[in-house]
């Protein structure tokens, strides 16, 4: 198993009590509530906390993209990319994922991308997202049309990273006279591919493809809805006619570890719970807008989602395996478990949570480091998952 850093860069300094006033952190909070001065200092700690991963012997650093909100600073994920470009040398840099379909121009993303491929001589992960629905309110954008604007533009993207130039593209959503991307990426055929998920039908559909086969990645859900996923994506795998393996799947989660279990609970416990209750605050029409999704993929996310709808404490969360909090020990135990089950390539674990400090944040993840992870990236195998016959796998 790979095991990666993964950064949310939120707002530390948020007012937990803006929920008084207003329903989300997200679109309709207003930008006075930001000051530039915190941000400063945020942004530095978090660059800091990624670096110091490489030196602890993280195998990738993950970046994300998020618009008009505290929950995450990284409207474009391109600009810590590129500064950890230069300032790593081994581990992969992550970007979780660019949404190439919310953009008119995708052909910028795809240069920007090509770029940080070449300057670290092909350390790139390219994830691509459609966003949620809250980004497309932040991007005036039409919700019912993102799949078919994300597939176009996959298909534009990769094109043009593979395809000599020029040459045309006329789809129906994109038009361009000349693709001549310049530069090109490093790697061959292009960047290895990842795709962030909420666990919809269409994504899974699509993603396993054997046109396709990438790395799928299921976040913020209790463990009994990522295994079903995984299990939905490998079993839609072998209705297509091949056997999906643990390169495939990857799971990201909060994690904490602290000297004992209780330690553990304790300090992780008031960053966890705002994560939840506050950071992750949004009303259903934010999260799903008209159009968002297909009828059969909104019951299934909105099954999956049910269980962090409610005001959750660390106890319900650590329940549920939605965190992971608890001594070395205990932490190290309920991954190889949850990796024994489904088969596990890829861990992405988020160590800074909402409003944790820089000081807890690094030794957690100096204890997982030391004591955790080593078991973690000698761990093979691939689940205990069986196919099915004559069951739709993504259903």
């Amino acid at each position: 198993m790979k095991v990666y850093l993964f950064h949310l860069m939120p707002y530390a300094y948020l007012d937990l009590d803006y929920d008084k006033q207003y329903k989300s952190c997200w679109v309709i909070y207003p930008n006075t509530n930001f000051d530039p001065v915190k941000g400063y200092e945020l942004y530095n700690r978090y660059l800091d906390e990624l670096e110091y991963g490489e030196q602890l012997g993280f195998d990738g650093l993950c970046v994300n993209e998020h618009h008009q909100n505290a929950y995450g600073l990284m409207p474009s994920p391109i600009v810590p990319a590129a500064a950890l470009a230069r300032r790593t040398t081994k581990a992969k840099i992550a970007i979780l994922g660019s949404a190439f379909g919310l953009r008119d121009h995708p052909l910028t993303l795809a240069e920007e991308h090509a770029m940080i491929d070449c300057i670290t001589g092909g350390r790139l992960i390219s994830g691509m997202v459609r966003g949620l629905g809250c980004e497309y309110y932040s991007m005036g954008a039409n919700p019912a049309l993102s799949h078919a604007r994300f597939q176009e533009a996959h298909d534009l993207v990769v094109q043009a990273w593979t395809r000599p130039g020029p040459f045309a593209f006329e789809g129906k959503h994109y038009h361009f006279e000349y693709v001549n991307l310049w530069p090109r990426p490093y790697q061959r055929p292009h960047p290895t591919i990842w795709i962030p998920s909420q666990g919809s039908t269409e994504t899974i559909e699509w993603s396993s493809h054997p046109a396709r086969k990438y790395t799928y990645l299921q976040t913020y859900s209790p463990f009994r809805n990522v295994k079903r996923f995984h299990d939905a994506y490998r079993q839609q795998a072998h209705d297509y006619g091949y056997t999906a393996t643990a390169e495939q799947l990857g799971w990201a989660a909060p994690i904490y570890v602290g000297e004992t279990d209780e330690e553990a609970r304790r300090e992780a416990a008031p960053h966890m719970e705002a994560f939840f209750n506050k950071f992750l605050r949004y009303p259903a029409e934010m999260l799903l807008p008209p159009g968002f999704l297909s009828l059969n993929s909104i019951k299934r996310v909105m099954k999956t989602k049910s269980s962090l709808k409610n005001t959750h404490t660390i106890d319900t969360l650590m329940a549920e395996r939605v965190v992971i909090v608890g001594s070395r020990e205990t932490v190290r135990k309920q991954i190889l478990e949850a990796h024994a089950e489904v088969g596990l390539g890829y861990f992405l674990g988020m160590f800074q949570t909402a409003t944790m400090p820089h000081d807890i944040t690094m030794r957690s993840m100096e204890r997982f480091a030391r004591d955790v992870m080593p078991a973690l990236q000698a761990s093979t195998g691939e689940g205990r998952w069986e196919p099915s016959k004559g069951v739709v796998a993504a259903e």
